[in-house]
């Protein structure tokens, strides 16, 4: 009898199973008995768990609880969404993203090839580590350096990488996962994950390059449909992809509650919102480690952070431990200018009072020059590389609108650099560059400007664009063009002398390369003026060389600008002691004499 009682039990099971089975194809279009079950593929910065080879939500669940430390998985593919969410209501959410499908048997490949770049598949360990500072700058899971150089035979995945053609530099990313190989797809899929442009990318079309070539690389493995996740308010890239012939389809991702996902799942502070870029990443570096923000006035950039019973209000990198005196010094270039000479450092020549011929006569005598207000930021009123009278003349009108004083410096031929001090210890440094626009034998320069303008824009949350002004007018007039000139393609040149990011200039880090004598130079200017956190700028012959000028101290340095370097993270160090992480404070230890 109880023979009889167990066969029933099992041929119900196998009846229940085999519906169960008979679902998950009618639903997915996967036969659990045909593709690799419990598919889960390592991408470096997560796993890409493909939830339709799942067989229970239960499984499902408790393979995204077992998520990493600093990792971000993605279950795709969801059947059902609400069941996987209700087996862990408080670890897992619904990703609010939209998925795209590209049918690469329709998808017809684009004849136009940027000769400014090319793109290749990742080679190198130098490509891996390019990679990752691209996905640092764009506030992306970094990978374990040594991922990408250890599966570079593996088919499975494929990495793209954007090579600028002239500085050899990468400057785009995109990964691919095969699903044949992935999991024995019947359906024959890929998809896209991790597209990235530098934010200093020159070039446009250099997302939608990177998208094509992907989408040619697989429809030549005999690939179906390529499909991507986006999230549903990212209205450029949405425009991109359905622009390439994406479509929506009704696909689901979930994810596990974390740090690095916290803001898909939990309601943004109102206030967070009007932060810019340069006051966000210290406000999200400062919630991450459990201060309290209160924002004064977001749209200002003042906050006040609170932690251990201190409270210390700021305005961006600026705070209460920047004395109003050293903000003084910086505020008048003059004072910086004598104060930092006293402590040793290298300053130019100099003409602070002046008449016409004065400012003739001090031309001469260095044959180039440049015109600046004794008081102001972000470049404003700032002329460089003048040589003759008359365009000397109208930069000091010019610099006369920023501040009725003007200066008269030696023009240093060279690169400007900017290096971070954050408690007398140097944090960052980046070579900054004038914005520069490539021509394409159709456009004028006045819109070669503006596009790159947008471009700039789009990459720092609206700080950095391109003004066509006087400034701009006498550089392309050096140049021997004009804004309505046509430039010849291929034709690069500098719309502006001046490296200022607020002007349209690029970042580029060096903080790993930079001469000592440079780095001793910035530190023991910041020690003069008593200045905690600042902005040190030098014209310098090259980072990798000791011969440099002292150009200006800034009070209020954007720390954004050096990602993936830990500016924001030093500089709540500084404020909050008693927060400073474990393994901080032992490499601190160690680099201790």
């Amino acid at each position: 009898m109880a023979s009889d009682s167990s066969r029933k039990s099992r041929a119900q099971q196998h009846r229940l199973k085999r519906k169960h089975q008979e679902s998950h194809v009618a639903s997915t279009g996967v036969d659990l008995d045909a593709v690799r079950r419990n598919a889960v593929i390592d991408c470096g910065w997560g796993r890409l768990v493909f939830a339709n080879t799942f067989s229970t939500p239960e499984l499902l669940a408790e393979t995204l609880r077992a998520e990493a430390p600093d990792r971000r998985d993605i279950a795709f593919y969801v059947l059902d969404p609400h069941v996987a969410l209700a087996q862990a209501p408080q670890e897992l959410f619904l990703d609010p993203s939209h998925t795209f499908r590209l049918d690469l048997s329709t998808y017809r490949a684009s004849k136009r090839r940027s000769e400014a770049f090319f793109i290749r598949r990742l080679t190198t360990a130098a490509d891996a580590e390019a990679v990752n500072a691209i996905y640092a700058s764009r506030h992306m899971v970094q990978v374990p350096p040594d991922f990408f150089w250890s599966r570079r035979d593996d088919r499975t995945l494929t990495v793209l990488v954007a090579e600028d053609a002239k500085s050899r530099q990468i400057i785009g990313t995109v990964m691919g996962v095969d699903h044949t190989r992935a999991f024995n797809d019947p359906e024959a899929g890929s998809s896209l994950w991790c597209l990235a442009v530098s934010p200093q990318a020159p070039h446009p079309g250099l997302g939608e390059a990177l998208v094509r070539r992907l989408a040619e690389h697989f429809a030549a493995r005999g690939a179906a449909y390529m499909d991507l996740s986006v999230m549903h308010d990212n209205k450029q890239a949405i425009a991109l992809y359905e622009k390439l012939g994406f479509r929506r389809a009704p696909v689901f991702a979930v994810k596990r509650k974390n740090v690095i996902n916290e803001g898909l799942y939990t309601a943004a502070v109102s206030d967070d919102a009007e932060f810019n870029p340069y006051a966000r990443i210290i406000v999200d570096e400062a919630r991450r480690r459990g201060i309290s923000v209160e924002p004064i006035d977001a749209v200002g950039g003042f906050f006040q952070l609170s932690y251990g019973g201190r409270s210390v209000r700021c305005r961006e990198s600026l705070s209460e431990f920047t004395s109003a005196v050293a903000m003084s010094i910086c505020d008048d270039k003059r004072v910086t200018r004598r104060l930092v000479q006293r402590a040793g450092v290298n300053v130019p020549a100099q003409l602070t009072e002046h008449d016409e011929a004065e400012r003739s006569a001090f031309l001469e005598e260095h044959g180039s020059v440049v015109v600046k207000p004794a008081r102001g930021e972000q470049g404003r009123g700032v002329s460089v590389g003048l040589s003759t009278v008359a365009d000397m003349e109208a930069a000091v009108e010019a610099a006369r609108d920023v501040c009725p004083d003007v200066i008269l410096e030696a023009c240093f031929e060279g690169q400007d650099l900017r290096l971070i001090v954050i408690d007398y210890k140097l944090v960052a440094a980046a070579v900054r560059r004038p914005p520069r626009i490539v021509g394409d034998g159709q456009r004028s320069i006045r819109e070669l400007i503006s596009a790159q303008s947008r471009r700039r824009a789009a990459a720092t949350g609206g700080e950095s664009t391109i003004p066509i002004d006087s400034e701009t007018e006498r550089c392309l007039r050096d140049a021997g063009y004009s804004l309505d000139d046509v430039l010849p393609a291929k034709t690069e040149i500098a719309v502006r002398r001046t490296a200022n990011l607020h002007t349209g200039g690029t970042i580029h880090d060096v903080t790993g390369e930079t001469h000592a004598e440079l780095v001793d130079a910035a530190i023991r200017a910041a020690k003069a003026i008593e200045i905690p956190v600042t902005g040190i700028d030098l014209m310098v012959k090259n980072p990798h060389e000791p011969d440099y000028v002292f150009i200006e101290a800034n009070e209020r340095p954007g720390l954004a600008n050096h990602e993936p370097q830990p500016t924001a993270e030093r500089f709540i160090d500084l404020l909050f002691p008693l927060n400073i992480p474990h393994f901080v404070r032992q490499q601190q230890w160690k680099s201790t004499p």
